[in-house]
């Protein structure tokens, strides 16, 4: 039985520890403060074609919100290593619902809407950029080792109780070390959020600690039924 309970109490502090999986983020008016970090990948020509050590990570933290708009802070942190050196030029998200407009500051303060990401990902719904061009594939950003800060508006054209932003993309240029590859593209791979400076489990985490918690309950039961079934079976 202690074998069990110690087991269970195991797979508890797994789901605890698990890395959180990759997926959108909702955000509604009630969490501002809610931090929200996305790790990336990076890859040339395709998402099957991995450079290792090139890899970023985005953090979202949600300052303020209206009927219609939301602001975050952000910090891109360019954490490419392993021999290479890259810049991040730019970052980029779907929106539901449909944005209407956005505004930025800081390092990626040029914004394009509806505009079409390299290495095969094709139409995103806004893109924030270093440079002021018209696509999402141009220079400057923030170099290895490095990390970009700013703040960001996305407004919309109806009244909005939640948002979910998905399908997070990055994009490298000005590449080292990695053979003929010289820009690459990186998607999502991670994310966690913190609420209140509070870690917050992903949905598959609770319910890996809910089913702990139920196998214990059951395993305590068992205990105390059995000796009542014992003095039945000798009676």
């Amino acid at each position: 039985m202690l074998r069990n309970v110690i087991t269970i109490a195991s797979l508890a502090s797994l789901a605890f520890a698990a890395p959180a999986i990759a997926g959108p983020i909702t955000v509604g008016s009630g969490d501002i403060g809610s931090s929200y970090t996305i790790n990336f990948d990076g890859f040339s020509g395709s998402s099957a074609n991995t450079v290792n050590g090139l890899t970023s990570s985005l953090t979202l933290t949600l300052d303020s919100s209206t009927s219609n708009s939301y602001t975050f802070s952000y910090d891109l942190a360019n954490t490419t290593s392993s021999g290479l050196t890259s810049t991040v030029s730019s970052f980029a998200f779907d929106t539901d619902p449909e944005i209407a407009s956005a505004s930025s500051t800081g390092d990626y303060s040029f914004v394009t809407l509806d505009s079409t990401y390299p290495n095969q990902i094709g139409s995103v719904d806004v893109c924030f950029k270093a440079g002021g061009s018209n696509s999402c594939s141009n220079g400057g950003g923030v170099t290895a080792g490095n990390t970009g800060t700013g703040t960001l508006t996305l407004n919309f054209a109806d009244a909005v109780n939640a948002i979910t932003l998905s399908d997070f993309f990055v994009r490298y240029q000005a590449i080292t070390g990695a053979g003929n590859v010289t820009s690459a593209s990186g998607q999502q791979v991670t994310s966690t959020s913190t609420s209140g400076g509070t870690s917050v489990p992903e949905p598959g985490m609770l319910g890996l600690f809910g089913l702990a918690l139920g196998g214990l309950f059951f395993a305590r039961r068992r205990k105390r039924v059995a000796p009542a079934q014992l003095r039945y079976a000798i009676a």
